[in-house]
């Protein structure tokens, strides 16, 4: 059983080094070792992205300037790219990371910056040193590169674009009906992530009934509106269209539309169906409007401009989530730094019209209410949510979630038994879980409001998972620095709710995986289409066993454990059925 001291005192951690960001991390060598593990987020790293191989050339050098010879700036931009740039920026201006500009690396110096990418911080800054993830020589080139100016990767526009996209099996030439006897509803798309692949796995059997090669590092998995098609994404930003009813599933289409993403989506609105597909890319800062049957790119939007509260321009904003709307012809659009969440109405892309809704900086990843109308989305570096109302196409209410970086996924709706329904986030820099009310017309008192703050396993969370035939809400720590944290999950019952600090269940999903080499972490569960069984990775290193753990929802017990070889660093799971309806 894990400790309340050891949960505390990492939930301590990582609360201060997120309240006080970069700067504050002047600590001597011999403060260090105890509370860094070995990579507590090490592996949770931006994709071996194009932007990681181009060839660049050092900034113009300034008096001053570290030394570098040609060759090491060109490892320093790789590994940059590949481990940094996700949460710094391509630019370095920061979101989920501090800025790493020349103005505050050269005022914290050569040391301090060797230091702190030697031992990270608890806060999720990998210790990429001790960890063993880089060695003394690159943490020594890696303090001077950031101490140049950043380099400026090209732009993708659709010359690039269409040289890339590629209909590997005509609409026409696509099955008429579906060719085979999988239960696509109940079909997992899971991410392998450094093999570059998805697994597609049967929700009953458990067989793997596919292993299709995909982008690296497949961020996220979504349904077409008729569940026939799947389209993931890599971070490297190379889409995937993937036809369920062939006979072996497969990719019929794909398109790299930059050179670092993260989010796709079709379109949803009734009439609209798998008409339109849409990607956003974080470099460079646009996205792209698509064809559903075949992803030729239509029409590429940037999201450069003003920032919304001081109206400075910046020329990163990168696209974070996208959803698809229910009760509109629209895309819903995050534009991370810029703090603005796009309506795309794609009924009439010639002449395309935005809604541009003021929100916060910072937005990063949300999802639905139950009742399909409120999107509600983290900006995770101000500790806030964000929600809007996507019947009437308006901002509805921004929040403080109590907690430090909150970090939701999809989030979770449960159905409180004083409070109604709510939307539940967990929380990157410390241990809570915040409760949001999310019916204004049952509960108005509660609406949009953190009704009551859940305590967990510790930092380091990424998601939250429910269902609406589910009692429980789980709650994962990936990237706590405590392998006992990092290895379980916490279970808390929707009925004990009512007491005042309530209880959790652990369920040690490592230990029953049964996995003793390495130091395999527990992330993102999901559900089956019923309800009933909800599935765990358990995500070691690439060369190491990885496994997926399948738990009774009922009796919170092991049902079940998937082991082959192909299912290389497993993280994402989407349901099908689930996926395409925004069931979580």
């Amino acid at each position: 059983m894990i400790s309340t001291r050891v949960i505390r005192r990492n939930a301590l951690l990582m609360s201060v080094a997120v309240t006080l960001g970069l700067s504050a991390f002047g600590v001597s060598a011999e403060d260090k070792s105890a509370d860094h593990g070995s990579g507590p987020a090490a592996a949770y790293t931006p994709s071996l992205s194009t932007l990681g191989q181009l060839q660049v050339e050092i900034p113009g050098r300034k008096e001053g300037d570290p030394v570098m010879s040609p060759e090491e700036y060109l490892q320093a931009n790789q590994i940059y790219f590949e481990r940094c740039a996700g949460c710094h920026g391509v630019l370095r201006k920061g979101a989920t990371g501090k800025p790493l500009t020349t103005d505050v690396t050269r005022a914290n110096g050569y040391e301090y910056l060797r230091d702190f990418i030697t031992y990270g911080s608890p806060a999720g800054m990998p210790n990429w040193g001790t960890s063993g993830e880089l060695t003394e020589e690159q943490v020594d080139m890696m303090a001077r590169y950031i101490l140049l100016e950043p380099a400026s990767p090209p732009e993708f526009g659709m010359a690039e674009m269409r040289k890339t996209w590629k209909v590997v099996v005509a609409p026409e030439d696509r099955p008429a009906k579906k060719m085979n006897d999988i239960d696509i509803d109940n079909l997992f798309s899971v991410t392998l992530r450094d093999s570059g692949q998805i697994a597609l796995i049967d929700g009953k059997s458990y067989d793997i009934k596919a292993v299709i090669d995909t982008g690296y590092a497949v961020h996220i998995s979504r349904i077409s509106a008729s569940g026939r098609y799947l389209f993931v994404i890599g971070r490297d930003a190379l889409v995937n269209m993937i036809d369920l009813w062939m006979e072996t599933p497969a990719t019929v289409a794909q398109i790299k539309v930059g050179s670092e993403a993260r989010s796709i989506e079709t379109s949803k609105m009734k009439g609209w169906e798998d008409k339109y597909a849409i990607a956003g890319s974080y470099w460079p800062p646009q996205y792209v409007i698509m064809d559903g049957d075949t992803l030729e790119p239509l029409k590429i939007k940037s999201t450069r401009g003003m920032v919304y509260d001081d109206q400075s321009y910046h020329p990163e904003p990168r696209v974070a989530a996208i959803v698809a709307s229910h009760y509109n012809p629209e895309f819903i659009v995050n534009v991370k730094e810029t703090g603005k969440i796009l309506l795309v109405d794609y009924s009439d892309i010639k002449n395309l019209k935005v809604t541009e809704i003021e929100a916060e900086r910072f937005l990063h990843d949300g999802g639905f209410d139950s009742s399909k109308r409120y999107f509600l989305t983290a900006a995770n570096a101000r500790g806030k949510v964000v929600v809007i109302d996507t019947k009437e196409g308006k901002l509805t209410d921004i929040l403080e979630t109590g907690g430090q970086t909150p970090h939701p996924g999809r989030g979770a709706n449960l159905t409180h038994p004083t409070y109604g329904p709510v939307w539940a986030t967990s929380h990157l820099g410390d241990e809570t879980v915040a409760l949001i009310g999310t019916d204004p017309e049952g509960h108005p008192d509660n609406a949009w409001k953190v009704v009551q703050t859940l305590y967990g396993l510790g930092g380091g969370s990424l998601f939250v998972k429910s269902h609406p035939n589910s009692k429980h809400l789980y709650v994962d720590a990936p990237l706590n620095p405590d392998a006992e944290i990092s290895g379980s999950i916490a279970v808390f019952n929707v009925d004990d709710l009512t007491q005042e600090e309530p209880e959790y269940k652990t369920l040690p999903i490592v230990q029953w995986a049964d996995i003793a080499d390495g130091q395999p972490r527990v992330v993102q569960g999901e559900f089956d289409q019923s309800g009933t069984e909800i599935w765990f990775s358990v995500w070691n290193a690439k060369d190491k066993e990885s496994a997926i753990v399948i738990v009774d929802d009922k009796t919170l017990e092991l049902k079940h454990v998937i082991k082959d070889p192909r299912l290389i660093t497993p993280t994402g799971k989407f349901n099908v059925f689930n996926t395409r309806s925004d069931v979580y």
